[in-house]
């Protein structure tokens, strides 16, 4: 049964709609990317700057910055998803996210007010930092009575999603189902990463000769997916998991393989039919060289690749669905073959193995028609995706 995706909404450091969003990272710019010591060490981050809805008092319970970034993705769906709920019904949508720290940041700012007032705020509930508040507020606000739930498998918690949303309609328990995935800048990150020694000094260079971390990112990106014809459709979905080492990828990548070649397999597609393939690309030095390792071993250098990091941040349980998103915009409102370019402001790292990096102002002599997006997160969780225009 084929799947689409039938609107995307979605915000991150680029900007904060899909014209905005896809004009910034078509330029490299990586003006989204700012200075800050707010959560902990001096870093660069990918911060939504701009105003973000406000939650009304009767959702008090759920009021935290995670949920404004769902609430602020909604909003640019919001005819899609009445559409279907008035379609099918508040029984039949489904609703399944993505994320890794949900609102743990109101919880930061909560014990910071307890030390210093020896008492919680009135403003703060335990519900704000479950890891299904997302799910959980967005089923309260549009009155949804179908299945939902959070997944949270780390960096690639969006892109399980994915695959738990699919599964759902075809099993015939949901005719649409909301999927993404959010995730909000907070000090547990942050200072989780800088322990790893994981965080960039400076602007984070994926493939870069010169790369040695992340910037952390925060983003939110949802999807209306349903058995209803769209402008683009979910292909293939592959997974695998390699449990190499808690945090660090296995060096030859055989699982990897393994996601993007399931994902091919369950398209129906052979890897010299996708136009773009969007990298994990995390910028550390050792995903860097495996991601390269796998992708050449699969593609070699014919499809044009790119990390999206370098002008977001790894925006970790939100990144497989936002950049699955900029995949969307690719294929739906860009201007003919335009691609996303590797932005690291660095020189190339020869000892990797050698992929087709999009530079500023590459693009294809015809449309975009099928791009894939990898994922992958700690414990080996990996996952690839193959949607295309249609």
């Amino acid at each position: 049964m084929t799947l689409y995706l039938n609107d995307l909404g979605l915000l991150c450091a680029a900007g904060n709609s899909k014209s905005e969003v896809i004009k910034h990272l078509l330029a490299g710019d990586r003006s989204g990317l700012i200075e800050t010591d707010a959560f902990g060490p001096v870093t660069l981050v990918g911060q939504c700057t701009f105003d973000l809805p406000e939650i009304d008092s009767h959702y008090r319970i759920y009021r935290c910055r995670n949920n404004q970034l769902l609430l602020a993705a909604l909003s640019q769906i919001r005819a899609t998803v009445k559409k279907v709920i008035t379609k099918f019904g508040a029984d039949r949508i489904g609703i399944v996210l993505g994320t890794s720290t949900s609102g743990v940041r109101s919880t930061e700012l909560a014990l910071d007010y307890l030390a210093e007032h020896a008492s919680l705020p009135d403003q703060f509930h335990y519900k704000q930092q479950q890891m299904g508040a997302g799910a959980d507020f967005l089923r309260a606000y549009l009155e949804l009575t179908g299945p939902v739930y959070t997944i949270s498998t780390a960096c690639s918690s969006s892109g399980k999603a994915f695959a738990s949303a699919r599964r759902l309609l075809n099993l015939d328990l949901c005719d649409a189902v909301i999927v993404g995935g959010a995730d909000s800048l907070c000090s547990l990150t942050i200072n989780g990463f800088a322990a790893l020694e994981s965080l960039s000094t400076g602007y984070c260079k994926p493939f870069g000769l010169h790369r040695n971390g992340i910037n952390i990112g925060e983003a939110a990106s949802l999807f209306v997916l349903s058995k209803e014809p769209g402008p683009v459709a979910l292909l293939g979905i592959g997974a695998s998991s390699d449990s190499y080492h808690f945090s660090a990828p296995d060096p030859v990548g055989t699982a990897v393989i393994t996601a993007m070649k399931k994902a091919l397999n369950d398209a129906g597609k052979q890897p010299d039919e996708v136009d773009y393939l969007n990298l994990h690309g995390t910028a550390t030095v050792l995903n860097d060289a495996m991601e390269s390792k796998a992708v050449n071993a699969l593609f070699g250098t014919q499809v044009a690749a790119s990390s999206s990091k370098g002008m977001t941040g790894h925006t970790l349980g939100a990144a497989a669905a936002l950049e699955l998103g900029f995949c969307w915009m690719l294929l739906t409102e860009n201007e003919l073959g335009a691609l996303i370019p590797n932005i690291n402001d660095d020189a190339p790292d020869t000892d990797l193995a050698p992929l087709n990096l999009v530079k500023k102002g590459d693009k294809l002599e015809r449309s975009v028609n099928v791009c894939q997006s990898n994922s992958f997160a700690f414990g080996g969780n990996n996952l690839s995706i193959v949607i295309a225009r249609t």
